[in-house]
């Protein structure tokens, strides 16, 4: 019989309260040393709340935090840090203008004699970046590395600070297959060296592949507790959602698709410095139809996106609805219905200094200024109408977009694009950082607008995703496409093999489940 895992962390009745708002409701979670303890449930749930509580960022309002069987009380993220505990935030904390090696070290440098050691740092970064599977050199700067590249940077960080328990919010939703297994591997590594691993996610497979122990909340309490080897994913998603659980799977349709709506012909983008990032792909998107473009990152899917968007440079007709548009400007391309929901929403598609209202709002203002001037009922009404058609989880279109949950940010950036009525509408990687139920909402969206007669293509490195909402699965592989297929023809092998090319595919290591721990 083994034994159970020692608890290292643990919360107890933890309560807080954003003014009448309850974010949590007397919470017990444990961390186990040695195990990777999941934390699932809705945006809104009161996850990043509790992690938050874990790390250092906030106090409770009432409850306790022990350390062992030893009483804390975090003063802050550099507190918790130096008592063993670290944080890797989903929405990326680095300084683009500044080096991988000195992100990785900013606010706890390595020093000998009192004074900085660069040679030091540079080579435990190498190390960290080279147990993490990742190719990415120390000296460069993280404003020049992609999202996924930027993910590691921000786990290699935690990593070099000799954590105890590391808490890992929504670590792979931005890293491709090979980086998803150096991470488990490295995950492996850390349990085996007895670290406590708080590990939180929307991909429900991922979870029951890495996790030992998981917890569901709902609403700001604990609802379920159990051990990973006793549950399953419906088990899961019980517990999250009840009955207001929404399938995923597209349902069987009859429906034809429509004309060529969006056309592209040997796309090619070329990479600063020599070779290809879009290497001769294309494509047809027809009305009513939703095409998946699968693939794993660095596959090109984005930069074919933004190139067929305006926004990157490259060669290949483009038409939309027969009519050329390749040589017009991204603005030209947006007036004429051409959308883009793009990956990366805080940086890309997002106004911080703007309200909710004002976000949506933004991509329709001359058609609520017929006569110059903005008519505040037209905009009032259209946002309460986008609001309420997506269910954006704000109080109303004055709500700071700062205040909004990932998920229901993801969704204001997606209605801006529904403002204009688009006639195509391209989603780069659409539920990234999504709850299971925002995605479903998000899924059900994109179904409506294919019945209206919109062409849709979204990428996507979520296989099963791509297999539950496209008609159509596009596979992409070093910024060619390698697969073509109609979804009731397309089976997860074969789209695998298309993905990694000539490559050979790695599993993922599944870790050993254990009972669950007593609290």
């Amino acid at each position: 019989m083994s034994v159970p895992h020692a608890i290292a962390l643990r919360a107890e009745g933890v309560v807080k309260s954003y003014g009448a708002t309850r974010a949590l409701r007397g919470v017990d979670f444990a961390v186990r040393a040695g195990a990777v303890n999941v934390l699932i449930g809705e945006n809104g749930a009161g996850k990043s709340t509790l992690m938050r509580i874990l790390a250092g960022v906030e106090r409770p309002g009432a409850g306790r935090l022990l350390l062992g069987d030893t009483p804390v009380a975090f003063a802050s993220v550099r507190d918790a840090a130096r008592q063993g505990i670290g944080i890797v935030f989903q929405e990326l904390n680095l300084c683009p203008n500044l080096s991988v090696v000195e992100n990785i070290f900013l606010g706890d440098p390595l020093r000998r004699t009192g004074l900085i050691d660069r040679a030091a740092e540079r080579a435990r970064a190498q190390a960290v970046l080279t147990r993490l599977g990742a190719t990415i050199d120390p000296d460069t700067q993280v404003g020049s590395l992609r999202i996924g590249q930027q993910q590691i940077v921000e786990i290699a960080r935690a990593l070099a600070e000799d954590a105890r328990i590391l808490i890992l919010d929504e670590p792979t939703s931005a890293l491709s297959g090979g980086e998803v297994t150096a991470l488990f591997e490295v995950i492996g590594e850390l349990k085996r060296a007895g670290v406590g691993i708080v590990y939180i996610s929307h991909r429900l497979e991922e979870l029951m592949q890495i996790g030992d122990y998981i917890t569901v909340m709902r609403d700001g309490a604990v609802v379920a507790s159990a051990s990973a080897a006793d549950v399953s994913v419906p088990w899961i998603v019980a517990q999250m959602l009840g009955d207001a659980a929404m399938p995923t799977a597209r349902p069987a349709s009859s429906t034809v698709p429509g004309a060529v709506v969006l056309e592209v012909e040997d796309a090619t983008v070329r990479r600063p410095g020599g070779g290809t990032l879009v290497d001769g792909v294309s494509l047809k998107l027809h009305a009513g139809e939703i095409v998946a473009i699968y693939g794993l990152l660095g596959a090109g899917r984005t930069e074919l996106f933004e190139y067929l968007c305006g926004a990157r440079a490259g060669t290949g007709p483009v038409r939309l609805n027969g009519e050329a548009i390749d040589a017009m400007s991204l603005v030209k391309r947006i007036e004429k219905r051409l959308l883009l929901v793009p990956e990366d929403r805080q940086r890309e598609g997002l106004f911080p200094n703007l309200k909710v209202g004002g976000n949506l709002s933004l991509s329709v203002l001359k058609r609520l200024a017929p006569n110059g001037l903005v008519s505040g009922a037209a905009e009032l009404g259209a946002v309460d109408s986008m609001i309420g058609r997506l269910g954006i989880k704000a109080r109303s279109g004055e709500t700071p977009i700062g205040a909004l949950s990932g998920g229901n940010q993801q969704k204001v950036v997606i209605g801006r694009c529904l403002m204009r009525g688009p006639a195509a509408l391209l989603l780069d990687e659409p539920s990234r950082g999504i709850d299971i139920g925002a995605r479903a909402e998000v899924f059900e969206t994109m179904r409506t607008l294919s019945a209206e007669g919109v062409a849709i293509a979204f990428t996507t490195s979520d296989l099963l995703e791509a297999l539950a909402v496209a008609d159509r699965i596009v596979v992409m592989a070093n910024g060619r496409v390698t697969a073509d297929l109609p979804v009731a023809e397309a089976d997860q092998g074969r789209l695998v093999s298309a993905a990694n090319g000539i490559s050979q595919h790695r599993a993922v290591p599944t870790p050993a489940m254990v009972p669950q721990a007593v609290h």
